[in-house]
């Protein structure tokens, strides 16, 4: 370490990505945080590197030039192409699982395979590459369907059908009209669940594990979860549904059966497990793993850690997970997104964005005894001014004892303005 400096590279560009930051920043440990991309949030705490997050042979040359000492990798796709493995080829520490691991979310059908061979329960399912196999097969099931495609789609590739015909229209979709490209040259074909959804997320070092606290996150665009899917309108932890009988099941039958699994196939996991699951009567079905912090679950969740966030990398990396103490405070937090208009399908960016004088532009800041946080996510720093550059723009998050903190992030999402602006209205009603 130069200078005493710890050279941190947190590889992405999004909300979750300047949460990381954020609480790298808080560390005891003094650092030096690289963002590539990065956002225009980052460039208030880190130096954003012009690397794109996928090119992995640039982000391993600059991680080697510049002697960096820890790497923490925020989105899946670097992940899926094996990012991990080539870092630690190299002799670099970075925290996320390797190539074969991150196939329990890059592939649909890798990960439903695994889980019905390990026994862990999940829908039933068929995978289809074959339009008219699976046309014959929607024909003959009951409905409503879930249709996937099996390859990454950044959350957008899940659809719930209601009969034959929207099946025949959603493969013909992913199939022929290839809107997933090579995401969807497999379909697979789930039963539907009716229960409530949860998000799980435990980090590993390959020998333990610590479970994060539990979140809620909105997956849906409209209100009272209506609409298109997108990667997150907002989250609220700790998950009003979730009772600590309901956490130790989840370990017993999902979290520990799946490591053991992994540990079965040659896998060693180091990094983040999400598991999407449905809770329906007594039974934990897994819809989907991700192999990663969840995005905006993440903003949610990090602001309310009194661990120290690097130490918690390096006991993953160096796998000394057991005897880290894992420690949240005993807050409630939400964080509510603002989009572009038009998201999650078509919209507009490069528009200027106006903060009320009395906010910050980004970052943590106080007012009436509650801590606000300000993550951007899709935006650009151009001639001095901030520019949304992409669906998701910015994460409000707050913290605190009561109630209020929804009122809070709305009324610091009125404080805010660009053309376009959109949110839900609803994010944190079930916080009581």
């Amino acid at each position: 370490m130069e200078n005493n400096k710890m050279k941190i590279l947190i590889i992405g560009s999004g909300g979750r990505e300047n949460a990381i930051a954020y609480a790298v920043k808080k560390s005891k440990i003094e650092t030096e945080i690289y963002c590539a991309p990065g956002n225009g949030g980052a460039e208030t705490i880190a130096i954003n590197v012009p690397i794109k997050q996928d090119d992995v042979k640039g982000l391993l040359d600059f991680a080697l030039k510049n002697k960096i000492d820890l790497t923490v990798v925020g989105p899946e796709i670097p992940l899926s192409i094996g990012i991990a493995d080539e870092f630690t080829s190299a002799g670099l520490k970075i925290f996320g699982p390797d190539k074969k691991a991150a196939l329990l979310e890059s592939s649909k059908k890798f990960s439903k395979d695994f889980l019905k061979k390990y026994n862990i329960k999940t829908a039933g399912y068929k995978s289809f590459d074959d339009l008219s196999e699976a046309e014959n097969y929607v024909k003959n099931k009951p409905h409503p369907l879930v249709i996937k495609a099996s390859g990454l789609a950044a959350g957008k590739g899940v659809f719930i059908s209601k009969d034959a015909v929207e099946s025949d229209k959603i493969l013909k979709s992913i199939l022929i009209d290839k809107i997933f490209g090579k995401s969807g040259e497999t379909v697979v074909i789930e039963d539907y669940l009716d229960g409530f959804e949860l998000s799980y997320m435990i980090v590993t070092d390959g020998i333990s594990y610590k479970p994060l606290i539990t979140s809620m996150d909105y997956k849906k665009i409209g209100d009272g979860d209506t609409g298109e899917n997108t990667g997150g309108m907002g989250a609220v932890t700790p998950n009003p549904y979730v009772s600590e009988d309901l956490i130790n099941k989840i370990n017993k039958n999902v979290i520990e059966p799946t490591l053991e699994g992994l540990k079965k196939e040659g896998v060693k996991y180091k990094g983040v497990l999400y598991a999407g699951l449905i809770i329906k009567g007594e039974d934990i079905y897994v819809l989907e793993f991700n192999v990663r912090f969840g995005d905006p679950e993440t903003q949610a969740i990090l602001i309310r850690l009194e661990s120290d966030i690097i130490e918690l990398f390096l006991n993953v990396v160096n796998e000394n997970l057991k005897d880290y103490k894992l420690i949240f405070d005993d807050n409630k937090s939400i964080c509510l997104v603002l989009a572009s208009g038009g998201y999650p399908k078509d919209y507009k960016t490069g528009y200027e964005i106006i903060f009320d004088k009395n906010l910050h532009h980004s970052g943590l800041f106080n007012k009436n005894g509650v801590e606000y946080y300000i993550f951007h996510a899709g935006t650009k720093i151009t001639g001095g001014k901030y520019l949304t550059d992409g669906g998701r723009v910015l994460n409000i998050c707050a913290k605190g004892k009561e109630k209020n903190i929804m009122q809070a992030v709305y009324g610091i999402a009125e404080m805010i303005d660009f053309k376009d602006k959109y949110y839900r209205k609803d994010i944190g009603k079930t916080l009581n």
